[in-house]
Formats: structure tokens, sequence, C-alpha cells
């Protein structure tokens, strides 16, 4: 042995000579985690065999500073059989012929430093532990259960959001757990920033991050405070990171910002946006540039567009939106049939590819609506100016319009650039009140508008589109954005009317495009902007169904019947208090819908392509298919694929960023809101989640999520049952589960973190069966086992071992 005794654990010290008895291989097994960069995928383990040469694959990784003969390995692994030494030897030369071990001239071995590294993101979900989360080949995360457990301790200075390359173990002592593994180097630091408040002190100040999953506050030097005053909160920059070898996440930083004084509403939702890494402002040069942007429309530019001033056209938008990126016009044509035009704000004959305004547009990718505010993708003068189809002004449009039969046929349609003149400005309400009371202005083209979506609705649901319609909330806020209010967000017959004429712009452009692919050279086909949503997991939609069947609802899952069935489901459960929890459920087992030039297909809309056309003001990937369709109305070429694809990941990437920040902004504001409440006031609720630290409750009446913890669950010592969505107590057999209606109070509320804690006060829990195997042991329904799965067992190590027993530097 080169430098002394190797370093050891329980996955590297384990017995070879234990029982070969494989486990059946599970399902998806035989699926790869794969990893960007070139870095090797490691198999499930999935039998014994397949366990030993991932531990003895982790002794060279963990020892990877030196090498080791067979003969040696052999002695750590206390194999003196001769049958495992030829299984052993085996393993090393298939290991050494996939390149993962390297052969020295002596005759050792040792670690390639590079192979069967997962590359992943760090996910710190608890002070204890974090979860790596392997990338998946198209850039996102991969499936939640190929995330590999890591003990604080092991992430090797590592933080929430880094990007690293990991060491996977496989413990084959327990299978029921997660595979477990250790940081061996980080790629990329995640935050280079973060958001909280500062405690200033003499000498020094402490800022405690906003970050849930930041478990450490960060040590500012005196000289590094800046004008940070105590009670504010800052945007402090990280200068030290943990140390390595230490396993306490120690920071220090120098403030950077001072947003404002913590609880303030603007400090708070300014806050909420450099969490995120989200502008709050629009850099001085791109402000001068939209400001030099003319108003006036010329006649040059009317000379390549359809004039369509003289048509009567209108927009229908949520009452207070300021941006009407699209619009409706209505023709009664000689024929019996109706000419609809959907026309949207042409952004992009305003914002230049190579301009400033661009740069920014796309760094951007989204707008970001907060609860009381919008950070726009472009300035205001774009946004809500020129862009902004506003009624009696000529505005420049990219139009879509559909010759349509009173049975809502297309027969004729028509794409390119447009002036229009919008006649009238609807809120969703005022087109709803004149339709529900037939009277008011253009009540025969919105009437008509009606029963056109309805036929179009009709035709998609009968192709396999899937209804998902989960709450949104909304806050009634007073002039200092205090919360006075939450209600669900009500869908009437003008908000889908709007959706379905907005669905079919986006199909039939991406349709549109596809079909010029068969006038190019050899049949190439275009390149475009897809917006795709690939079909659910066949496991994740089995675990869904069979919940779902345990509390009476029955879904067929063959390709035939599920979207069908899918429909009844959530027509069934609509009105009930296990609704919402049910639907944000059956919505999480779907994938998730995302940018990108592979033409794959829209499953939750059931369209064979479909893209992202009709809102360019708030969606840079708008622009791109604006661009891309004017391109091949000029008879252009395909477009080169790579760099679009890129700037869909790009744009997917922000689409999600931009979703967490709205979510916190609600999130803050409903812990605001409750913790206005009456402190001894109880509330009606769902369980809306479980998990192995406690159940989610969703009150009924205003959507607000609180966790009551394991902890706060006194009355018995509770598993975590993950496959059945519930926890069973040990001695009594209680049990509580997804969708179950209990009774709650406001135990405590964190604004910092966005949290609030409830203790149960009454609840219709049922109770668990006794096994069969706790009869056979002759276990009392009131005995603790000795070991749960629910709980990791914690130990002091010798001094100088780590956790698993290694001795050496950590």
């Amino acid at each position: 042995m080169r430098n002394g005794k190797p370093k050891q654990n329980k996955y590297t010290k384990t017995s070879a000579a234990k029982s070969t008895t494989s486990r059946p291989r599970e399902r998806g097994s035989d699926k790869q985690n794969k990893s960007s960069g070139g870095v090797k995928a490691i198999h499930q383990a999935d039998s014994y065999l397949d366990e030993l040469k991932n531990d003895l694959m982790a002794f060279f990784q963990i020892n990877d500073e030196q090498s080791f003969t067979q003969e040696q390995v052999l002695e750590h692994f206390d194999v003196y059989d001769r049958k495992m030494k030829l299984i052993v030897h085996g393993l090393m030369g298939e290991l050494t012929d996939e390149g993962s071990l390297i052969r020295q001239p002596d005759g050792s071995y040792r670690a390639d430093e590079d192979a069967n590294l997962i590359e992943g993101v760090v996910d710190h979900v608890n002070s204890r532990f974090a979860f790596v989360v392997p990338t998946s080949p198209i850039g996102g995360r991969a499936d939640r259960n190929d995330d590999i457990w890591v003990s604080t301790e092991d992430l090797a200075g590592a933080v929430d959001g880094d990007r690293v390359r990991v060491i996977r173990f496989t413990d084959s002592r327990n299978r029921s757990r997660r595979v477990e593994g250790k940081v061996a180097n980080i790629l990329e630091r995640g935050r280079t920033e973060l958001v909280g408040r500062i405690d200033v002190w003499p000498t020094y100040g402490f800022v405690i991050p906003d970050s849930k999953k930041i478990y450490d506050d960060i040590f500012v030097p005196q000289e590094k405070l800046g004008a940070a005053n105590d009670g504010d909160k800052v945007i402090v920059r990280l200068t030290k990171y943990p140390d390595p070898r230490s396993s306490k996440q120690q920071f220090e930083g120098e403030v950077v910002t001072v947003l404002g004084a913590a609880g303030e509403n603007t400090t708070e939702m300014h806050a909420i946006l450099a969490e995120f890494g989200l502008p709050i402002h629009f850099p001085e040069d791109v402000e001068r540039e939209a400001e030099a942007i003319p108003t006036k429309i010329l006649k040059k530019d009317l000379a390549k567009r359809r004039d369509m001033r003289e048509v009567t056209t209108f927009t229908i938008d949520p009452v207070d939106a300021k941006d009407f990126d699209d619009a409706l016009s209505v023709q009664m044509l000689d024929n019996g049939n109706y000419e609809i035009g959907i026309h949207i704000a042409d952004v992009t004959h305003y914002v230049l590819p190579g301009s400033r305004l661009e740069d920014e547009a796309f760094k951007r990718a989204t707008s970001v609506y907060l609860v009381d505010r919008v950070v726009p993708m472009l300035p205001e003068k774009l946004s809500n100016g020129l862009c902004s189809l506003r009624p009696n002004e000529d505005k420049l449009t990219f139009s879509a319009v559909f010759e349509m039969t009173p049975d809502a046929k297309i027969v004729n349609e028509w794409f390119g650039r447009t002036a229009i003149h919008s006649n009238r400005r609807f809120s969703y309400e005022e087109a709803q009140e004149i339709l529900n009371n037939s009277k008011g202005d253009y009540l025969a083209e919105l009437q008509l508008l009606n029963e056109l979506a309805y036929k179009l609705r009709d035709e998609r649901f009968k192709h396999g589109a899937i209804n998902f319609e989960t709450v949104e909330v909304r806050f009634k806020l007073d002039e200092n954005g205090v919360p006075l209010s939450v209600y669900p967000k009500i869908r009437q017959d003008t908000n889908k009317l709007i959706e379905e004429f907005m669905l079919l712009a986006n199909k039939r452009v991406a349709e549109f495009v596809h079909s010029l692919s068969k006038r190019n050279k050899g049949g190439e086909e275009n390149t475009m902007v897809y917006r795709v949503h690939e079909g659910p997991d066949d496991q994740k939609l089995q675990q869904f169904a069979d919940f779902a069947g345990r509390l009476g609802y029955r879904l067929k899952l063959d390709d035939d019947h599920l979207s069908n069935s899918m429909n009844r489901f959530m027509a069934s459960i609509e009105g009930k208090p296990e609704a919402n929890m049910l639907q944000q459920l059956a919505v999480r087992t779907m994938s998730k819908a995302r940018y990108s030039t592979e033409d794959l297909g829209h499953f939750g809309l059931a369209f064979r392509r479909y893209s992202h056309f009709t809102s360019p003001i708030r969606r840079y990937p708008d622009m791109m298919a604006h661009r891309l369709l004017q391109h091949y109305l000029d008879k252009g070429k395909p477009a080169e694929r790579d760099q679009l694809e890129d700037q869909c990941k790009h744009a997917s990437a922000r689409e999600k960023m931009a979703a967490d920040a709205e979510r916190a902004s609600i999130k803050y504001k409903q812990v605001e809101f409750m913790s206005r409440m009456d402190p001894n006031r109880t509330f009606e609720g769902v369980i809306s989640g479980v998990t192995e630290f406690g159940i989610f409750v969703e009150i009924t009446e205003n959507s607000c999520e609180g966790l009551v913890r394991m902890q706060d669950l006194s009355d018995d010592f509770y598993e975590f049952d993950k496959d059945n969505y519930r926890i069973i107590g040990q001695r009594n057999k209680k049990m509580y589960t997804f969708g179950d209606q209990v009774e709650v109070r406001v135990k405590e509320t964190n604004l910092a973190r966005r949290s609030m804690d409830f203790v149960l006060t009454s609840d219709k829990a049922g109770f668990a069966p006794t096994s069969s195997s706790d009869r056979r042991s002759g276990r009392r329904s009131d005995e603790r086992p000795a070991k749960t799965s629910s709980r990791r067992k914690e130990s002091t190590a010798a001094k100088g071992e780590n956790r698993r027993g290694g001795r050496g530097r950590r």
C-alpha cells in the first residue's frame, strides 16, 4: 500500500463473503443516470454483484490518491474464499475495461478521477442532509428517484444550488433508502449573493438568510457592513464559502445593497427578486434606447402590412392589466363564415437583433408577476406604450387570421404583419357581464366568439386534451401592500374564450411553419421554437392511480383512455375538499412543459405541434417565434438549430426562476395574512402533503398552507409511508393521509422564511390494520421498533473517524 492505511466507510468495508442472494430487479433499473460533460453514467445496483462492484469503485474513489494491488483489495474486503476471490478479480477487470480503474505499470490499480462521478445540483433540504439532483440529458433535473442523499458533513463545502460531482455509494444492507453519496468536487457555485436581515453589532454583523436552504448566518466584518443598519434587509456578496474539511457551513460576506427596513412591503418584494436573481430596474442605456424609439407610425411602416384598422377589434384582459399584447377581430363574411383575427403586438418591429433592448429581453426572458407588481421583460415605453394594444390607437401587429365555419372549422388561414385599431378595451368581468345580461357593447361579436370557443374546446378534449385547472389565489391589499383578504381566482367564459383563441393561434403557427418545410431541398424540416410537453412517467402515473383508487376514484391509464379518464376524474372531484390537492398531485405526475426546437408535441393539450406566439411583450420565446415565422414567410432556409436550442434552454430556466419568485411572493403574503389572525382561531383544512418531517395542511377557505411538524404529533412516533402519501403511528396505528380533513390553528409564522407551523386541534384520521409481520414477531402494538425507516440513526463517530468509520483527512 503506497500511502498508508486506506480510508474506510461502511460501503468500502463490507464483507464480500455475505449472502449473494440478489434482489428482484426494480422497474426502470436498466436506465442510466446520465450526466453532462462526458461524465460516465452509473447503473442502479440490480444485484449483489452490482452492489459489490459499486462498493469496490467507491473504495478506490474514497482513496483516490492511492493505488492498490488485488491482494490488498481482497484483504481490505475480508475476502478469503476462493470463489469470492475470483468474483472480485472479475469485477475489478470489468471496472478496468470500462475505464473506471487504471492499471499502473507495477500491477496495482487506482481510480480514474473522472470515472463514474455523477454531476448534479445540490438541493439542501435539511440542515442534516442534502440531495444531489442529477442533471438530465436535456439539461433539466432528472427523475426525483435518482437523487443522491448526501450528509451535510460530506458536502465538501458545497451549498444549496452549487453544481457538483458526487461519488455514489451502494448500501447493500438497507435497500429501502435512497442511494447515498459524497461530493467529490464543486464545479460551479450556484450562489454568489444572498438576501437576508442583518443584525449589526459594534465590530461586526450577521446576515440571517431568507433562503430556507441556507442554515447558517453570514459573518460580515465591520469594514464590509456598508450603510446597513440593524434590522435592514440586505444583499450580501459571499466572500468565503464553507471549508471543505469542516462539517460546519460557515460563510463570510460583504453588504453590497441595502434594500430597506425588513418587513416593509417594497423591501420584501425586492428581496424576493434579489433572492432569485431577478432584476429590479432596467439599466440606464436600455431605458435610453427605448425612449429614443419614435412613437409615430410612418407610411413606410404600413407599406408591407395588411391594413385591418377598419375591422371591429377589441381586447379582453384582467381588470388591472397595463399591457395588452393580444386582440381579437371579428368580421361576418358573405358566404356565412366568419373571419376571426388574432392580433399580437409586433414587438420585434421595435426590438432589433444586436440592440441593448434585445440583449436585456433575452437576459430576462420573461416578465415576473409578483403579488403587487410586475417586473416586465421590456421597458415601460414598450410594454405599456408602443406595444400595448390600447383602445383608439393604431398599432403594429403580427396576426393569425382564420376563416371559420359556424362549426368552428378552419377553411382558410393567413399569417403576417398587420396594422389594427382597437375599438374597445374590455376587462374579463365587463365582457362576462355583457354575455350574462345579453346587452352591451359588441354583444353579437362576443356571443359569436364564445360559441366558437366552446366548439374549439370540445374538439380539443375530444382529441385527448386534459383539463388541468388548479386554484390560483388573489389578494386584496391596502395602500401599504398589507393583505386584507385572500380569495381564489374565478375562471369564467371570457377567460376561457381568450385562452381558446390563443391556443388556436399558437397551434396553427407551429403547424404552418412545419408545412412550409415541404418546399425545402431534400425536405429538410424548418427549425421552430416549440412549447413541448412530454407524456407522463408510467410509474408515477400508476402510483397516482393507485392512490386515487384508494380514495374511490378509478383511472384508466392505457393510451386510448387516459385523457378521458383523467378529465372524468377532474370533473368528479370538483367542489370537494380534497379537489385542490388531488389536482396538484395529478399535475405533479406530469412532465413539465418547456421550450425546445425538437418537434415533440404537447401531451396535455393533445396538439401534435404547439408554439408560443401570443405574448411577445412578456415572453422571449414568442419573439423568437415571430422572427422565425417572418423568416419562413420570406422564403428563408431552415434556421441554425444549436443556437436556438441554447436560447430555449435559457428561456425555460428563466421561466422556472420567475415562477419560483411568484410563488414566493404569494407565500409571503399568505404568511403575512395569517400572522394577523387571532392566535386561538381554528381553521378547517385538508392534508395537502406528507413528508418524513411532518404533514402539510391547506386551509380550505383561503388556500394558505402550513406544516404540522412530526415532533408536534406527540401522541405517538410516526413513520412516513412515501408510496401511500401517509404517516402511521407505530403504537396506535393512527394514520394521516393526503386528502384527510383536519382542523388546525396557527402555532407560529415566520415571514423571513415564508413559513407557517400549525398544530392539529381535531381530525378524522383512520387507523392502519396491524400487519401480519407484527403478529408473527409477537410485537405489541405499543412497542416501538428498535430501528425505523423514517429517521436516520445518528451516532458520534470514534475520534479520528468520519460518520462511516473511516480515518484520514476530511
